[in-house]
């Protein structure tokens, strides 16, 4: 069973700042990291292949310092990776990035045909949750999104047996292979690197790619030529005003200022007990 996880380089949104000039994302101000959804997605499909055997391979898009949250992946448990990087890529929003992981997945899947494409449901820096969806469009086969538990691998049938989380609950669902998920982070816990694997991910030279390795490929569907999606503004919500009012002084200071909030708002508290 050949298994291939998309992984993305994204900037750490705990840390990551807003250009007040320009109004967009400051990816400089924050350190890269491996997507955490996509690190869950690798997690699992080292979790199937202990089950069923195979081999696990992740597929970027990026520049090429995005090779590192491949030597990541590897470190988890994937056994090789690919990286698509050219300045034609450049701009690209999820229907480029769909179209331009699909041809590479067309390429990988020439020397290894491919049974299962795994996702994050989401990357953090973009929140949209359309590429995954958008690839398995193009490769024309079934997507199954928010997968929280992957229950049965069937080869022999060719069939997997998911459940999905949904607003209203839960959903059990038998996929054909080869097919596509996407995973939330409840799925699996992110286990610790054994140490052949920390050594492996250090050796380890990802194989780069080309838009001219790829094949069969409309240049206008890439980048910022295939890219419908236009972004107006970005900013930073404004703050709520008020908050919470710290006491101070002693206990018995404390005591009396409370007081003084509270017949502050005992207006207030008459109304909203009078409706």
């Amino acid at each position: 069973m050949h298994i291939v996880v998309c992984v993305k380089q994204v900037p750490d949104t705990k840390i990551i700042k807003i250009n007040p000039k320009t109004n967009t994302l400051d990816r400089r101000s924050a350190p890269a990291i491996l997507n955490p959804y996509d690190a869950h997605a690798v997690q699992e499909a080292v979790k199937i292949k202990e089950k069923t055997g195979g081999t696990i391979s992740v597929l970027s898009m990026g520049p090429p310092q995005a090779t590192e949250v491949i030597k990541k992946s590897i470190e988890i448990g994937a056994d090789r990776g690919y990286l698509i990087s050219d300045r034609a890529f450049a701009g690209a929003d999820t229907l480029a990035t769909s179209y331009a992981l699909s041809k590479a997945l067309e390429r990988i899947s020439k020397d290894f045909p491919v049974d299962m494409v795994i996702c994050g449901k989401h990357a953090i820096d973009g929140d949209t949750g359309q590429v995954g969806p958008g690839i398995a469009r193009r490769m024309d086969i079934p997507p199954v999104t928010n997968v929280i538990e992957v229950s049965e691998v069937n080869l022999n049938e060719k069939t997997v047996l998911l459940r999905r989380k949904l607003s209203s609950g839960y959903e059990l669902i038998q996929a054909e292979l080869p097919c596509l998920l996407t995973v939330e982070k409840e799925i699996n816990e992110i286990e610790y690197a054994p140490m052949p694997n920390m050594l492996k991910a250090a050796r380890y030279e990802s194989i780069v790619w080309t838009v001219s390795d790829l094949e069969n490929v409309e240049r206008t569907q890439l980048g910022l030529k295939g890219s419908p999606t236009v972004v107006g503004k970005m900013f930073t919500p404004p703050r709520p005003e008020g908050g919470v009012k710290q006491l101070e002084g002693s206990a018995n200071e404390q005591v009396k200022q409370l007081m003084g909030v509270l017949m502050d708002k005992k207006d207030l508290f008459a109304i909203q007990s009078s409706k």
